[in-house]
């Protein structure tokens, strides 16, 4: 009789055994697949930040081209060369250096520069000129009037500056 209550004993202990380690085993495995889809989670938002890196990465990579081709002394000599090459240096009127500024990691300087009796295609081909310049330019503030004489031409005030590197 102990010997049938034994084997009942130990047949009754491996299945509370085989229960206990099934229940810890789908414990173990709820944990993993919540820990699966946090793991996902986070490789979406990374993919999020790679791409918006790689975009600022390019744009800085376009920036530190121009000022490592820098050739202008000033902002007059970068002005003059953004016209010349368009051919429209003899409507420039003035070009007024207004300043320059002092950056952590960079030098600004400004200068006003009047334009008369321009076209819009003129116009629009300056500032295609002055955004792929080899140089980083930046236009501040642009007023525009249209001439007294031709009211198709334009008069142009607009304020440049040039950045440069320390």
């Amino acid at each position: 009789m102990n010997l049938k209550v034994d084997r009942r004993l130990s047949a009754a202990a491996g299945l509370a055994g085989v229960f206990i380690l099934c229940i810890v085993m789908l414990n173990i495995s709820m944990s993993l697949k919540k820990e699966l889809t946090d793991l996902r989670a986070r490789q979406k938002e990374l993919l999020l930040l790679r791409d918006e890196f790689l975009t600022l990465r390019a744009s800085v990579d376009a920036i530190e081209s121009k000022k490592s081709i820098l050739k202008a002394e000033g902002i007059v000599q970068a002005v003059d060369e953004v016209f010349r090459s368009l051919g429209l240096n003899r409507k420039v009127r003035s070009v007024k250096p207004t300043g320059t500024k002092e950056k952590k990691y960079a030098q600004e300087e400004e200068a006003e520069i009047q334009v008369e009796k321009v076209t819009m295609n003129e116009l629009t081909n300056v500032l295609y000129r002055m955004e792929n310049s080899p140089m980083v330019l930046s236009i501040k503030k642009t007023s525009l009037k249209t001439a007294f004489e031709n009211p198709s031409f334009l008069n142009i005030t607009m304020t440049v500056s040039l950045i440069k590197p320390k």
